[in-house]
């Protein structure tokens, strides 16, 4: 893999985060794309767009998954897709419950526990283009890990390989961690859009959504506390958390998988990602660059926005990719021959 090798003055988590905004905050998807709706339980109803390379059923397919705030135009997102479709990838990217134009099939809420409607969004892939990675940013990262660790057993045998980029694999750890001095800004920045997004849920679904209950949160924290938790069948906040958490489950995944992530990120600590132990058959890379940010990994490269982590993605999946293609050789015999 090439290393990422920011601008001597572009290093730093606070910068690279604002800069990764900033650089890709033009990106636009321009290619034609297929509305899927997928079907992942009573009255659930997922918004996919997918996006064919001629021949698609033998190519493969990389499943997008944004984060918090995000959709199916986020633009970490629109980055690595540009960059799956320039290596013949097919590209599907998925939106979670309610998120983005999703809202007009199904106005539920999300959250970082429900790996079962990444399940159906990849089994109803399968049946159209068997070869599927799986990747998320942010909370859509710790949403993959979830679905290939605690959900190995039932993913679909053609989930070759999967990436998460800033997982926060500690929930608790990440809130607590938005709660910083140095962190206001973001903090802001989520708690204004989670508030605003259950104010439109309550005016489209009032007799689920309570009216004014998002009112007077100010943290992540009490958001997930007082509503994420209320509407997801959590006890409170450290329930969801504990239960939503996809750090335990590593050791279960049994398909190549890359965790990146960076040691300055603001408010997904360094140790929230390389306490937890990796499975010994050595599929997971966990890969920790010392700058990055979140979701930022600014540096020169081939993918657009200067993007980085696409670039690596992309190279770790199509390594997986190939690898999977490879036919197998007899024992003993000579690699070189």
């Amino acid at each position: 893999m090439s290393s990422f090798r920011p601008r001597r003055w572009l290093s730093g988590g606070h910068r690279q985060t604002l800069l990764g905004y900033w650089s890709r905050r033009r990106l636009r998807w321009t290619l034609p794309a297929e509305d899927l709706v997928v079907e992942a339980g009573a009255g659930i109803r997922l918004l996919v767009r997918a996006t064919w390379q001629a021949g698609s059923g033998e190519r493969p397919t990389i499943v997008l998954v944004h984060g918090l705030g995000g959709c199916d135009q986020s633009s970490y997102g629109i980055a690595t897709g540009e960059l799956a479709w320039q290596a013949g990838w097919n590209v599907a990217r998925m939106n979670m419950r309610g998120a983005g134009d999703g809202h007009a099939h199904c106005a539920r809420l999300y959250n970082a526990g429900l790996d079962a409607d990444l399940l159906a969004v990849a089994e109803a892939l399968a049946r159209r283009t068997p070869h599927l990675a799986l990747t998320g940013f942010s909370l859509g990262a710790n949403l993959v890990l979830l679905a290939m660790g605690r959900s190995s057993a039932r993913l679909p045998a053609g989930v070759f390989a999967a990436a998460a980029v800033s997982p926060p694999l500690d929930l608790a750890c990440c809130a607590d961690a938005l709660g910083h001095r140095g962190n206001r800004l973001y903090q802001r920045h989520y708690v204004r859009g989670l508030r605003a997004a259950y104010a439109q849920r309550q005016r489209i679904l009032p007799d689920l959504y309570e009216p004014g209950r998002e009112r007077r949160l100010r943290t992540v924290r009490e958001f997930d506390h007082h509503i994420t938790a209320r509407y997801g069948g959590f006890a409170d906040a450290d329930d969801y958390y504990a239960r939503s958490s996809a750090g335990p489950w590593l050791t279960r995944i049994d398909r190549p998988t890359l965790i990146l992530a960076a040691e300055d990120d603001p408010f997904i600590p360094a140790g929230a990602v390389a306490r937890w132990p990796l499975p010994e058959s050595g599929l997971v890379r966990r890969e920790m660059t010392p700058t990055g940010g979140h979701v930022g990994f600014v540096a020169p490269t081939r993918a657009p926005g200067r993007f980085w982590a696409a670039e690596r993605v992309i190279a770790f999946l199509q390594g997986a990719w190939e690898g999977r293609r490879a036919p197998a050789r007899l024992d003993g015999a000579d690699p070189a021959a």
